[in-house]
């Protein structure tokens, strides 16, 4: 079988670059949502492990208003000027065929596509009963929407070089959040949209195994343009010593998670915050009891409060009282 490292094409965007090193050298990434915030930290940080990136970002404002170059084409400058390779983007990841330029941008300009790092959000806080309809679709489709598309794009890719015989070791790292694991007051919409990333990425690393892809999730915890209204206070940098909110503490862990090393990860979800690492372990089958029979609908209090009883309790929502 022919190895994706096989001469050709697929090597020339760093032939000539004997400084690129690092545990990605050789790798094309694409990072979403990498004008600013996290995502710039993780394009950075691929580029300085020797990856390829193409820097994907609307420029819109931090509610998804808006549209701009700069900030991806910003990325990109400062990856140059550090020595790095990169190429800016301003698709819109929710567009499918917007995606499937992204995509095509990667495989044009560098030969192939390794990394995908879906992070592109916005947010819209607002409570339950407070939340419209544009606001519900918006973050909908910035968060869920922005990280199907690349995905089944670039997945799309990854299957046609395993059939013909060119088996990737690609990485995909989506963006979930501590919101749609364990809920968040204020972010019915954002936490919805983040569990639901969560669900993408188990059943991605599943139906990809076969391509040579795995499929992880992270949950960071970091200061971002999203984390600065309802957070401000906790996120705020320090006056000295160790900045735990930083986002650049978060890209590390994201840079090997897309490094060949990482094979044998996928389909778990990793939350980040500071120097913590903390592999999140989601939806288990608990205590159970079988009936072998219909059950009478008196009779299920009973039940059900004994196997909860012996269930493990769920962490509190973030900002619940009490």
């Amino acid at each position: 079988m022919r190895t994706p490292d096989d001469g050709g094409r697929e090597r020339r965007w760093y032939e000539g670059h004997s400084t690129v090193s690092g545990i990605l050298r050789g790798r094309v990434a694409i990072v979403t949502g990498a004008g600013r915030g996290l995502g710039r930290e993780h394009a950075l940080e691929l580029a300085r492990q020797g990856a390829a990136v193409v820097v994907n970002d609307l420029g819109t404002s931090g509610s998804g208003e808006g549209a701009s170059a700069g900030p991806a084409e910003e990325v990109a400058n400062a990856i140059r000027l550090a020595g790095g390779i990169a190429v800016a983007n301003g698709a819109d990841v929710a567009d499918f065929a917007a995606a499937q330029t992204l995509v095509q941008q990667a495989i044009d300009t560098f030969g192939s596509l390794d990394i995908l790092v879906n992070n592109a959000g916005f947010v819209r806080d607002r409570m339950l009963v407070n939340t419209t309809e544009a606001e519900w679709e918006a973050v909908l489709r910035v968060h869920l929407t922005g990280h199907f598309a690349p995905l089944r794009q670039a997945a799309a890719y990854w299957r046609a070089q395993a059939k013909a015989g060119r088996l990737r070791a690609a990485r995909v790292i989506n963006t979930s959040s501590g919101a749609g694991l364990q809920g968040s007051v204020g972010q019915g919409t954002y936490s919805t949209a983040k569990a639901g990333i969560a669900a993408l990425t188990l059943v991605a690393a599943e139906e990809l195994r076969p391509y040579g892809v795995t499929v992880n999730a992270i949950a960071p915890s970091a200061r971002t343009r999203m984390t600065e209204g309802p957070f401000a206070q906790r996120m705020a940098p320090p006056a000295e010593g160790f900045d735990a909110m930083h986002p650049g503490n978060v890209s590390p862990v994201v840079a090997w998670l897309a490094s060949v090393d990482a094979a044998d990860v996928t389909g778990r979800l990793i939350e980040i915050e500071g120097g913590r690492i903390c592999v999140e372990e989601g939806w288990r089958h608990g205590p159970a009891k079988d009936l072998g029979a219909r059950w009478d609908a008196a009779a299920v209090g009973g039940t059900l409060r004994s196997l909860l009883a012996q269930a493990t309790r769920p962490e509190p929502v973030y900002g619940a009282r009490g």
